[in-house]
């Protein structure tokens, strides 16, 4: 995160010297300096928290905050103008005309990125998704999932009437299970303790389980001795147990209806590349039924090609984790360049995904990804 911003500040001084010298060259020193207090006030930040160290999640946020709303709005103005100047070989006009587009598009950008700020990572919706399988036994015939994922609980400390909201919006849908896809928190267990009252209100008929994310092993700050990332594990696991999640670490525990069940079954994050890998499939399924109907946790989508699908039968396998990078314009986002399944509803023959865009987020910002809270509803 931090070699971005740091790549982010190089690159802002490439588009900040072409608007000084190459749009406002005939302006005053005054008019010139006046554009770049933004740019200052992003410097001023940024080395603030790498000079202090300071990793809270308020610096974080702002150090967020002010490349959208400096860094990007500039580039953007940077490169319509650019092109205009190369179209003015041609057309003299243009310069001029592309100047407004510049102008225009970088507001637009601007308006967005204060929408997400201010309202977007706060304006949690229901998605209803249906799943259909023969292999559903009919006494869960209308049963009522609710999947949650990604509530990286710290970021909420400055909004907590929203985490409020969330558990009385999933109460007031009467779920039989709730489901919890990982990433409780950003890096330390302690951002749950304020919260512990109100998540304990969650209720579902059948329970709740959970499963861990990357950020869930507390490996992204440095821990002083005798602290360490793995005595925040234990005490995250304490939380959890606290207030009535129950975890699943590389098994499975059956839902029973009559004499019909289905299996839960929940690995521990099965990353790739940079992320963490401490997941056992096999273990997990070991002794479960064929016939019965397996619905898998597991945190990271990428997962479901790489294990899953090849390896195993579980017939719906929930993930999390995308965020769908926290920007969606319809039926796209920047996410789908990292992952092939990142947010909805995916099939491979009578095999099934679905990818939650999160209910929290790690920095305070969503624009179109709005917070997600995820009704399925099984039918046979």
């Amino acid at each position: 995160m931090a070699f971005i911003f740091v790549i982010l500040g190089i690159i802002l001084l490439i588009p900040d010297a072409y608007i000084v010298f190459g749009v406002l060259g005939k302006h005053s020193w005054w008019a010139k300096g006046l554009f770049l207090l933004p740019t200052i006030a992003y410097y001023v930040v940024l080395l603030r928290v790498f000079m202090s160290g300071d990793i809270r999640q308020s610096m974080l946020n702002l150090l967020f905050w002010l490349t959208l709303c400096i860094v990007f709005p500039t580039v953007i103005f940077a490169v319509i103008s650019l092109i205009g100047k190369g179209i003015g070989l041609f057309w003299h006009s243009a310069p001029f005309f592309f100047n407004i587009v510049a102008l225009c598009a970088g507001a637009l950008w601007l308006a967005m990125s204060l929408y997400g700020i201010v309202v977007g990572w706060k304006k949690v919706t229901v998605e209803n998704v249906e799943i259909r399988s023969p292999k559903i036994p009919q006494s869960f015939d209308g049963y009522k999932i609710v999947q949650l994922s990604d509530f990286h609980i710290g970021t909420y400390a400055s909004s907590p009437s929203t985490v409020k909201r969330i558990v009385e919006q999933v109460n007031a849908l009467a779920p039989d299970l709730i489901l919890f896809t990982g990433d409780f928190v950003n890096s330390s267990a302690s951002e749950v303790d304020e919260f512990k009252s109100v998540l304990s209100q969650l209720h579902a008929k059948d329970g709740i389980y959970s499963v861990l994310g990357n950020h869930d092993y507390c490996l992204y700050r440095e821990y002083k001795a005798p602290d360490t990332p793995e005595k925040q594990l234990v005490k995250l696991i304490a939380n959890e147990h606290e207030i009535g999640w129950k975890l699943l670490r590389n098994e499975a525990i059956q839902i029973v209806h009559g004499n019909d069940s289905i299996a839960i079954v929940g690995v521990d994050n099965a990353g790739s590349r940079m992320f963490p890998d401490k997941s056992d499939l096999s273990k997990a399924t070991k002794g479960l039924s064929p016939d019965e109907y397996k619905i898998l946790l597991s945190h990271d989508p990428s997962h479901w090609r790489r294990e899953v699908l090849p390896s195993s039968d579980i017939d719906l396998m929930l993930a999390g984790h995308t965020h769908a990078m926290q920007f969606k314009i319809g039926n796209w986002s920047p996410s789908k360049w990292t992952y092939p399944e990142w947010g909805g509803l995916y099939q491979e023959g009578d095999r099934l995904l679905y990818v939650s865009t999160g209910i929290g987020e790690n920095i305070a910002f969503r624009f179109g990804a709005w917070p997600q809270i995820v009704q399925i509803t099984l039918q046979p």
